[in-house]
């Protein structure tokens, strides 16, 4: 079973409401007018319910089946966009400087639109689907809020399904994975304190920098020698900031970045070894090293029948030639692992095609993926909720 013919002809319409928010990024929680455009659009559709200020910010619309009473599922997509200057040179590029949509929410939330149209017209499943249109993914956990501002609860989902635009994926390709798809997330910030002076006296100092230096490789072995080959750990140092000029060793450095990993054991025990390599580093250099680890987003885990469930999904849409049921986890992290913690459900990749990678700046989402997206969230309801 190919794409609908429906979804197909309505590419251009939705393409047009993609373009539109694509003009008009809102970061984290500010997303007023991204969600007041959905509002629009989903009481226009002629949903049986649509509710506002669901963690802070949040739609939901709720469309009722012809086939009588039912489970209620919940498919959602993000709203969001990045603190990032645009360079795409398109015609619906952003007008708001140093913001963009740069990792396609707005293709996202135009897909399940697009889905909620043509359920709302046809209505041909039991039970309900609550359409959920979340904010703040970008780091600002939305969809944690929105799961303890009792959306679950209060719309009955007792499924959930999320779906994510992939660059290098073609156009029409699908990849999902039981288990582990997306990695937990952690920041973490260190302040290393020495003792400044004369950069021409280095011998009368503790120098941070120094020290900071030897922090960074030695942090590299938490992957290369201390994590099992088998297992997922990515540590990156993104931030150094240290001194003003070129003749002073300064008296403290501050440098910070990420941790990603698959499991939880495995990420305790990185947290427990980089505090203990950060803090012995300081010690042998005579400095001092304060450590904050700043535990996000936890691991994006699939369950196992819906995974199932949503492969057979896409294979319905794209051909099985078009399927990988059993990609490689990706280490970004994503915060539908809130609702996938609170409810079963699974997360599904899009091909994006030969685009721009995700975050940035040349970045643009690919209309061609919108028959496909559109496709697959309708199937997903109507196949979940069949009578």
């Amino acid at each position: 079973m190919p794409i609908l013919n429906r979804a197909a002809e309505m590419q251009e319409e939705v393409a047009g409401w993609r373009r539109h928010l694509h003009t008009m990024p809102e970061i984290l929680y500010d997303v007023q007018r991204t969600a007041a455009f959905v509002e629009e659009k989903l009481r226009a559709f002629g949903c049986d319910e649509v509710a506002t200020g669901i963690g802070r910010t949040g739609v939901v619309g709720v469309i009722r089946g012809n086939g009588g009473p039912g489970p209620t599922i919940g498919l959602r997509a993000d709203m969001d966009a990045l603190r990032l200057q645009e360079i795409t040179g398109k015609p619906y590029a952003s007008a708001i400087p140093g913001r963009m949509h740069a990792c396609g929410h707005d293709g996202h939330t135009a897909m399940l639109l697009g889905a909620a149209k043509y359920l709302a017209e046809t209505r041909n499943f039991r039970g309900s689907v609550a359409v959920i249109f979340q904010p703040a993914e970008e780091g600002g956990a939305g969809g944690r809020a929105m799961v303890r501002d009792g959306m679950m609860e209060r719309f009955g989902i007792g499924q959930v399904f999320g779906m994510h635009n992939l660059p290098g994926l073609p156009i029409g390709q699908f990849a999902i994975r039981p288990g582990p798809i997306m990695a937990a997330t952690t920041e973490f910030d260190i302040v290393v304190k020495g003792k400044g002076g004369h950069a021409a006296m280095p011998h009368g100092t503790i120098d941070p920098i120094v020290t900071a230096s030897q922090m960074v490789l030695a942090l590299q072995t938490l992957a290369s020698r201390i994590t099992d080959p088998l297992d997922s750990v990515v540590v990156s140092v993104t931030k150094i900031h240290a001194g003003e000029a070129h003749n002073i060793i300064p008296q403290e450095l501050r440098l910070g970045g990420t941790i990603r990993t698959l499991r939880q054991e495995v990420a305790d025990r990185t947290y427990r070894t980089f505090r203990t390599i950060c803090e012995g580093i300081a010690a042998a250099n005579g400095a001092t090293a304060e450590v904050r680890i700043d535990v996000n987003y936890p691991v994006t885990f699939n369950h196992a029948a819906e995974t199932d469930f949503a492969t057979g999904v896409a294979v319905d849409v794209a051909g099985p030639s078009n399927v990988d049921p059993s990609t490689q986890p990706m280490m970004g992290g994503e915060d539908f692992s809130y609702m996938l913690e609170a409810r079963p459900g699974a997360f599904i990749f899009i091909g994006n095609g030969d685009s721009a990678g995700l975050h940035h700046p040349a970045y643009d989402f690919s209309d061609e993926a919108i028959p496909y997206g559109v496709s697959y969230w309708v199937r997903l309801a109507e196949k979940s909720l069949a009578g």
